[in-house]
């Protein structure tokens, strides 16, 4: 990627974080709902309305929007996400204490989809038309099909209650606390992937280089393996990155179901306590990692594939 094809795409991001802000800013201003009564709710006090009027004041709710937003948006140029009402801490803190327990998660996820999304997209390929293709694309029909919350339920419902040998609850900080909500990630995730791998292959056996390598005399494993299998992968990568950009973002249901201390039940208590300045910086700070991811993941096709990469 050129230097002015990248400056092009930096402020693009910026453009899109700008507008992204006061659209959520705008939407959070027009809620139902007071913010102030809502945090001393939280605090489980109730306090007299001229109290919380002297809060208002001293939070700059009773400015004008507009001064309201740039005030807001100042602050977050510095860093300066705000407070969250309900936890009584830094946004900014929340944020970064809930992002490496989500990272754990979306990479062990990604990895674990792969692990069978590729050898089966691939048999399914090498085998098409048979009972191996058929049994493949069934599964991953019906994979793709069950949602991922009863998915999850039915594995705690298996392996914690009935079983007992995971953990109900994912709060803790040991291995086996990953293990149900990756599996439910991933789950999902495999099906789909499994048929596009069973189709990129399927494109790329049928190009004139895996003729002329069988015709050369070349195994077929070798031909699966070190030429068809990195073409058909490369199609995938931006797949990969936003996969991985959502699963930052946080999976909220998943992390409900299994108490799981990420970004998105972070994003769930938010909404339930109308924590306004918490929402807002999820809301910025997730548009930010979504857009960057994708920037790397372009930036990454220069180098995983050189017929694409461009002259500097």
């Amino acid at each position: 990627m050129k230097k002015r094809e990248l400056t092009k795409r930096l402020l693009q991001i910026i453009i899109v974080l700008f507008g992204i802000s006061f659209l959520t800013f705008a939407l959070t201003y027009l809620a139902p709902g007071d913010p102030v009564r809502a945090m001393y709710a939280a605090s489980g006090t109730i306090p007299s309305e001229e109290i919380m009027e002297q809060t208002r004041e001293a939070l700059g709710l009773n400015e004008p929007f507009l001064t309201q937003y740039v005030n807001w948006l100042t602050d977050c140029l510095h860093g300066d996400f705000g407070t969250s009402y309900a936890f009584s801490k830094p946004v900014s803190q929340l944020l970064l204490a809930r992002l490496w327990p989500t990272l754990k998660l979306a990479l062990v996820s990604l990895a674990l989809m792969l692990v069978v999304s590729v050898p089966l997209g691939i048999l399914s390929a090498t085998h098409q038309g048979g009972v191996a293709d058929y049994l493949v694309r069934g599964l991953s029909f019906l994979g793709v099909s069950l949602p991922n919350f009863w998915v999850g339920l039915m594995l705690m419902y298996i392996f914690a209650v009935q079983l007992g040998v995971l953990p109900v609850v994912s709060a803790g900080q040991g291995w086996k606390q990953l293990v149900l909500p990756a599996v439910t990630l991933a789950f999902a995730m495999a099906s789909k992937y499994t048929r596009q791998v069973r189709t990129a292959f399927l494109e790329e056996l049928n190009q004139d280089y895996v003729v002329g390598a069988r015709c050369r005399g070349i195994r077929e494993s070798v031909i699966l393996w070190r030429h068809v299998l990195p073409n058909s992968i490369l199609p995938l990568i931006t797949m990969l990155g936003l996969s991985f950009g959502s699963l930052l973002g946080g999976t909220a249901v998943v992390e409900v179901i299994f108490s799981y201390p990420g970004l998105g039940s972070l994003a769930v208590s938010a909404i339930t306590s109308m924590d306004y300045s918490l929402i807002q910086g999820y809301v910025l700070w997730i548009a930010l990692i979504y857009m960057v991811v994708n920037l790397l993941v372009d930036i990454s096709y220069g180098f995983l594939d050189p017929r694409t990469r461009e002259k500097r």
